[in-house]
Formats: structure tokens, C-alpha cells, sequence
């Protein structure tokens, strides 16, 4: 099973100044929130924040070793000002707000 700490440890490989966070959001170790936290983000649009991030778990979630990262990358700054950020599509709760794709199941 995929921990938090595997998750960081992957995110500072792509993203090695940044403060990485991830959390399981059901504790099943395939869902996870990662917060990263870089100065690098300045200037930089959220789409290629997380492209890198994303090119990199490819493999995870074409394997279903990971189905769903929601990722936040954000600048100090926007960090400082953000509060929480955490999103999980099957919570049910409609507070926030983010984006979830739901793959056709590979058998």
C-alpha cells in the first residue's frame, strides 16, 4: 500500500525545494491530497505547476497503484493565505471545490 511519506518522497523528487504534505483521505492508500508549497511556483500558471508532478505518477495511476492526487501548488505567499485546502471528491461535502477523473476500469 502507498503512505503519505512515499508520496512526498515522490512529489521532492520532481519538486526538491518545495514543503511537501500529502494526506490518505481514506486511509486506503490510493487517494491522497498533496500540498506543495515551492518559491519556484511564482510567475508560473497552475496547469504547469502540476504537469511535472502529474508526468510523474503517471505510471502509479495507470497501475492503480494510485487512483486520485489532488494536488494544490502553490507559491509561499498563496500558502500563507490559503487556509485549507484539502478536496475529496467522495466526501460529500460541497464546500470545495476541484476537479476529479474518473477513469473506465481496465480489466
Amino acid at each position: 500500500m502507498v503512505t503519505e511519506s512515499w508520496v512526498v518522497s515522490e512529489v521532492s523528487k520532481i519538486v526538491p525545494d518545495a514543503i511537501v504534505e500529502a494526506t490518505d483521505l481514506h486511509g486506503t492508500g490510493d487517494h491522497f491530497h498533496v500540498r506543495i508549497i515551492s518559491p519556484g511556483y511564482e510567475g508560473v500558471r497552475p496547469l504547469q505547476r502540476q504537469m511535472p508532478i502529474l508526468r510523474h505518477f503517471k505510471q502509479y495511476l495507470e497501475s492503480n497503484l494510485v487512483h486520485a492526487l489532488d494536488l494544490k501548488c502553490m507559491t509561499p505567499e498563496q500558502a500563507k493565505n490559503s487556509g485549507s485546502t484539502t478536496f475529496d471528491p467522495h466526501s460529500g461535502k460541497q464546500e470545495f471545490f476541484g476537479v476529479h477523473v474518473r477513469r473506465e476500469d481496465r480489466t
